[in-house]
C-alpha cells in the first residue's frame, strides 16, 4: 500500500489498547497510529514513550469534534463504553473498529451495524484469534479433507488465576459486561462459529468458584450447529491442570493441539511485528499432533507443524477495507451472531435448560 498513511485515532490505552492494538496499527503498512484518548497520566507517559509523535486527547469528544482530520477510530474502552462510543463515532462519520464484544446484545450490535451501512461507514470488530496460529491450522486442516467430516470440536481457553485480579472485567455489574463468557467467550464461539456454521442449540454452565469473585471465571458451553457438528467449548480461570487448546474429532482423523498462540505473550513483553523475522512462530514440540486411534500424550500420531499465527492481518485487511481493496475482515452482523450465541448460553445457564435458536 502506498500514499499518505491513514490516520487512527485510539480510544484508550489499557490492556487491549497498548498490548494489542497501538503495536499492531503502528505495525500496518497505511495506518499511522495519530491520537491516544486516554486521561490516565502514566498511560499518557508509556503513550508517548512508545510512539513519540502521538497526540494525546483526554476525551473521545475531542476525536469526534475534530473527525475531518482522521480516517479511522479504533474503541479500545471498557465494554460498557463500545456502543455509545461507536455510535459517536459513526454518527462523526468516522468508520471504527471495535474491541471483543462489540457491544453487550445482539440487538445492539445489529443497530450499530445499521447505523454504520446507512452511513456507508466501516464497522468491524476486533477478533484477533482467527488469526492464531493453531486456529490458522486447523483450518488447513479442515479445508484440506485431512479430518474427514468433522463431528465434534472441543475448545478451551484456559488459565490458572486463582485469585480475583478485580477491575471491572471481573465486575458482578451487569453493567460492566464483564465475566469469562463475553471476555474469552466471545472469542471461541466466534472461531467456532467461523469453523462450523450457524448454531441452532446452546447449553451452559456457568459458576463463579474463586473467593471473592462476582462474575462468571468457569464457564462451559455446548452448541449444535447447523452442519450437524457438536462444539464443546471451555472458557475458565481456575484451570490447575490446563487441557488441548483444540481436540477436533472427525471421520478420518483427530487433532490435538496443546498450547496458547505465543503472539499475545510476546505483545506483553514488548515484542513487535516486524522487527523479528519469526514473528508468531512457536516451538516445534508444541505442534499438534493428527492421527486415529492413538494418544497424542504418548507420542502417536504424526506432528504437524502449526502455522505462524498473524495478529497483524487483521489492521492489514481493515486498511485494505478502508480503500476499498478489500472485505471489512471481521463484520458486526458476525459479531451479532456470536452475541445470539453469548446471551442463550447465559439464558441457558441461569435457567438450566438448552435454548434453540
Amino acid at each position: 500500500m502506498t500514499g499518505t498513511p491513514l490516520r487512527v485515532g485510539l480510544v484508550g490505552y489499557g490492556l487491549a489498547g497498548s498490548v494489542f492494538h497501538a503495536p499492531l496499527i503502528a505495525a500496518t503498512e497505511g495506518l499511522a497510529l495519530d491520537t491516544v484518548v486516554t486521561s490516565d497520566p502514566d498511560r499518557r507517559r508509556q503513550a508517548r514513550a512508545a510512539s513519540p509523535d502521538v497526540r494525546l486527547a483526554d476525551a473521545p469528544e475531542e476525536l469526534f469534534d475534530r473527525a475531518d482530520e482522521l480516517d479511522l477510530v479504533v474503541i479500545a474502552s471498557p465494554n460498557k463504553t463500545h456502543v455509545p462510543l461507536a455510535t459517536a463515532a459513526l454518527k462523526a462519520g468516522l468508520p471504527v473498529v471495535v474491541d471483543k464484544p462489540v457491544a453487550g446484545t445482539a440487538a445492539e450490535a445489529r443497530e450499530l451495524a445499521a447505523l454504520a451501512e446507512e452511513r456507508g461507514l466501516l464497522l468491524s470488530v476486533f477478533q484477533n484469534r482467527r488469526w492464531d496460529n493453531d486456529f490458522l491450522t486447523l483450518r488447513g486442516l479442515l479445508a484440506d479433507g485431512s479430518l474427514g467430516d468433522a463431528w465434534r470440536f472441543e475448545s478451551r481457553f484456559e488459565r490458572w488465576r486463582p485469585e480475583p485480579k478485580g477491575g471491572w472485567r471481573e465486575s458482578g455489574d451487569p453493567a460492566e459486561i464483564g465475566g469469562l463468557l463475553y471476555d474469552l467467550g466471545s472469542h471461541v464461539v466466534d472461531q467456532a462459529m467461523v469453523l462450523f456454521g450457524p448454531v441452532t442449540e446452546v447449553y451452559a454452565e456457568t459458576d463463579v468458584r474463586r473467593t471473592g469473585a462476582e462474575a462468571d471465571d468457569d464457564t462451559f458451553l455446548a452448541l449444535t450447529h447447523a452442519s450437524g457438528v457438536r462444539s464443546h467449548l471451555h472458557v475458565s480461570a481456575t484451570t490447575a491442570q490446563l487441557g488441548p487448546r483444540f481436540r477436533v474429532l472427525g471421520s478420518r482423523a483427530g487433532y490435538v493441539k496443546y498450547g496458547l498462540d505465543p503472539q499475545e505473550a510476546a505483545l506483553r513483553e514488548g515484542g513487535r511485528p516486524g522487527t523479528a523475522p519469526e514473528w508468531g512462530v512457536e516451538d516445534e514440540a508444541l505442534w499438534g499432533r493428527i492421527g486415529s486411534g492413538e494418544s497424542p500424550l504418548s507420542g502417536g500420531g504424526t506432528p504437524v507443524p502449526t502455522l505462524p499465527g498473524d495478529y497483524p492481518a487483521y489492521y492489514a485487511a481493515v486498511a485494505a477495507a478502508l480503500t476499498g481493496a478489500g472485505p471489512n475482515p471481521v463484520t458486526a452482523l458476525e459479531a451479532a451472531a456470536a452475541l445470539d450465541v453469548l446471551e442463550a448460553a447465559r439464558r441457558s445457564a441461569r435457567e438450566k435448560v438448552t435454548v434453540t435458536l
